[in-house]
């Protein structure tokens, strides 16, 4: 399903995921500082021979490149969060990725005069797909920050008719994370007992130590889905080895699938080398952690009947990126398919985890 050039250094990976009457596309691409401009017009035109309209932006690379970023792009409709890893020194481009809808209305989200997502629906659910949210007033200490943020992230919400207990997934980039990842669960936490999350649905989620453009203390990106009929079930997936995140106070599903009539989305939350019990596992050992991390991720895929030819999009986090091939060289020995992945340098929300993979995989008929 996968749509790729001949040129592997090129690739442009582009999966569908039809869900109704509306097409979504995964775009991962990989780009540098010299060929940005060339990707970004790659990725327009390919999405304009599909009637696909982006709606939402990542791109890896340091804050510097920001402004390069805005201006590669014709017109800015949709959220652009540039993610500065913790680990990252900030001087290089090392990809992006997009998702695009097509055969649907967009219909905008915006923070002021800022648009921060898109909500559309179809016969049988409503989506919205929210980012780069973050806190009006930066002067906030990081807990209120955080708080402010899931604030917004409600409000914002309520421009698509929708509640906070209909997020399926979120992903959070905390700036400097190892420094106050526990009083941020907290905030989480609490926010999330206030709003009946716990008696309903935790959503998946990614943590991850990255700053934004202006150096936020935090910035927000995030999925809701509210089925019309029972056509469209969103429900957690537990993760065969391991133990669920709740148990050691991390307020997150290991797993949400979303399916409806002839499609089904696996979003797998951010994922490391952890064991059953909750401990970190292969300290000081990249590889050995990729390895345990991979088996993980593959145990939820098959436990929904799902492998590795399914992912429609990745990104791989590294607390050291130079350990970045040890992640090419687990997909060759293992005989891998071409995965869809960026790569990221940033911190994981451990001091001992050095590497951390989130997956999306899509499984239509």
């Amino acid at each position: 399903m996968s749509e790729r050039p001949s040129q592997p250094s090129d690739t442009l990976h582009i999966i569908p995921f039809p869900h109704g009457d509306a097409t979504a596309y995964f775009v991962t691409a990989q780009a540098t500082d010299s060929t940005l401009s060339e990707v970004f017009e790659r990725v327009e035109i390919a999405m304009k021979e599909r009637d696909a309209t982006i709606a939402f932006q990542y791109l890896f690379g340091g804050r510097k490149f920001y402004p390069q970023a805005v201006s590669a792009i014709k017109k800015l409709d949709w959220p652009l969060t540039l993610l500065h890893g913790d680990a990252c020194a900030g001087g290089t481009i090392t990809g992006a990725q997009f998702i695009a809808l097509s055969g649907v209305k967009l219909n905008p989200v915006m923070d002021g005069d800022r648009c921060v997502g898109s909500w559309y629906e179809t016969d049988s659910a409503r989506y919205c797909l929210l980012g780069d949210i973050r806190a009006d007033d930066l002067s906030l200490s990081r807990e209120d920050q955080a708080r402010a943020v899931f604030e917004k992230t409600e409000l914002l919400l309520q421009q698509a008719e929708l509640d906070f207990t209909d997020i399926a997934r979120t992903w959070l980039y905390l700036n400097h994370l190892l420094e106050w990842y526990d009083e941020f669960n907290e905030v989480r936490s609490q926010f999330f007992k206030e709003r009946g999350i716990f008696k309903k649905m935790v959503p998946a989620s990614t943590g991850i130590g990255a700053g934004t453009a202006a150096g936020e203390e935090i910035v927000c990106a995030l999925l809701a889905v509210k089925p019309k009929q029972n056509a469209v079930q969103v429900f957690a997936v537990p993760s065969p080895l391991q133990c669920p995140a709740l148990d050691y106070k991390s307020s997150f599903a290991r797993a949400v699938e979303m399916d409806q009539p002839g499609s089904r989305l696996l979003m797998i939350s951010g994922t490391a080398s952890i064991e059953p019990g909750g401990k970190t596992v292969y300290v000081d050992d990249c590889k050995k952690q990729i390895e345990l991390t991979m088996a993980v991720v593959h145990e939820i895929l098959v436990s929904r009947d799902m492998d590795w030819c399914d992912t429609s999009r990745a990104i791989a986090y590294f607390k050291d990126i130079n350990d970045a091939p040890l992640l090419e060289e687990y997909c060759q020995e293992h005989h891998l398919p071409e995965l869809p992945v960026a790569l990221s340098h940033a911190d994981v929300c451990r001091r001992d985890l050095l590497f951390e993979i989130e997956l999306d995989a899509v499984k239509v008929g």
